[in-house]
């Protein structure tokens, strides 16, 4: 039998306007941060509620900029412990240990799969700093206990939004709610521009420190290449072109250009398209393999969220083993992908050892869950392809 292209977990959907923008940058002669990425910031900034956004290389460099001006500002020492949950794309606890703090693991909910607030509380002690609620694989974490428990002990909050944007939960946007909340704009995530990342944030003083951290620490006069154009005295002048190449912070090179802006900005502006695609997709698939709920734990939507749905999460019920399902989808060209394990990562094994039984739920997610796409790539002939597809599989091993 013959099978679709590959039915893949991510697309870049590149129409007309974003070929616009991009020849627009190209155009100009100029690739460092100017127009677009301040356009982009702002108008991705809006869409969350926050004053402020950031652009960086990555969600990766959006989080470690982040916790380091978080650590600065509050004068947390080496050795503070910042809570992450045992589910999560490996850089949301990589950042921790790279400003050299100290992580802390606490258990998921098995049904959203994020952090669960009533395991929180648990493992606070003197040292604890910070929380890194993850919004993952597009919905939003519960981050009414999440703030209670952070305001009872006195703690910071670092929102890692990268796999959520562009919806809300208990009546507020993803990512407005922490000290600050870090996007993403990989390969395959909601809003794509290659690479890419934001901090936001309504504090300007962390929204400073963290553009200097992304510019090798450099002096906040000097941030951009325009502030020496605008200032309308000689001692002003003087000042920037002095201090222009001062850097004040160990910093590092996590810039962007305006190619990237301008695809986000594309992007941002057609917001409404991204999302709803991908709620239609992600609908008709549940509605398709309702049916066969005895064995698949499929995603669901808590009420007063919504689902961004960056990829569709399925786990396999009864402990059933993933592996045979997994190939069986990928011989068809349904692509698949593990849903971010954490703690069984070779190197965190090295690190700190197995500790999959004090976190049984990502410890189950770990061995039976798995994810397809849901994006605007894939129309209704692949979904009632992938349907029919989990169907045949079941029907051969049930």
């Amino acid at each position: 039998m013959k099978y679709p292209v590959q039915i893949g977990v991510g697309c870049a959907d590149i129409t007309d306007l974003e070929k616009k923008y991009v020849n627009e940058v190209l155009d100009s002669g100029r690739l460092s941060y100017g127009k677009f990425s301040q356009a982009f910031e702002g108008k991705f900034a809006a869409a969350h509620d926050r004053k402020f956004a950031v652009l960086s290389n990555s969600g990766t460099s959006s989080l470690q900029v982040a916790l380091a001006a978080m650590k600065e500002k509050w004068n947390w020492s080496d050795g503070d412990e910042v809570i992450v949950p045992a589910l999560t794309f490996i850089a949301t606890s990589n950042i921790v240990l790279q400003n050299n703090m100290k992580v802390v693991f606490v258990d998921i909910d098995p049904i959203t799969y994020n952090i669960d607030p009533l395991k929180i509380e648990a493992v606070i002690t003197a040292k604890t700093r910070a929380i890194i609620p993850v919004h993952l694989f597009g919905l939003p974490c519960d981050m009414d206990a999440i703030l209670e428990i952070a305001k009872k002990h006195n703690l910071k909050i670092l929102e890692d939004s990268c796999e959520t944007m562009l919806v809300s939960a208990q009546g507020h946007k993803v990512g407005s709610r922490g000290d600050i909340a870090c996007f993403s704009t990989y390969m395959a995530h909601l809003i794509v521009t290659g690479v890419g990342g934001l901090s936001l944030t309504n504090d300007d003083e962390l929204a400073i420190m963290m553009k200097s951290y992304l510019n090798h620490g450099r002096d906040s006069i000097y941030l951009k290449i325009d502030d020496d154009k605008n200032t309308n005295s000689s001692e002003s002048l003087f000042q920037i072109v002095d201090r222009r190449f001062s850097f004040i912070r160990m910093g590092y090179s996590y810039r962007v250009t305006e190619m990237e802006a301008a695809l986000g900005l594309a992007q941002i502006e057609r917001k409404d398209e991204v999302i709803e695609t991908r709620k239609k997709n992600a609908a008709k698939m549940t509605d398709g393999l309702n049916e066969l709920e005895k064995y698949l734990q499929l995603p669901s939507t808590p009420d007063g969220y919504e689902h961004a749905f960056m990829m569709y999460p399925i786990v396999l019920k009864n402990a059933a083993a993933r592996d045979p399902l997994i190939i069986f989808l990928e011989e068809r060209n349904i692509e698949t992908r593990y849903m971010v394990p954490l703690i069984n990562q070779p190197y965190y094994l090295d690190l700190f050892g197995d500790l999959a039984a004090q976190f049984p739920n990502a410890d189950y997610v770990n061995k039976h869950g798995f994810y397809i796409g849901c994006h605007k790539g894939i129309g209704e002939a692949e979904i009632n392809f992938i349907i029919e597809t989990f169907k045949e599989y079941f029907s051969k091993n049930a």
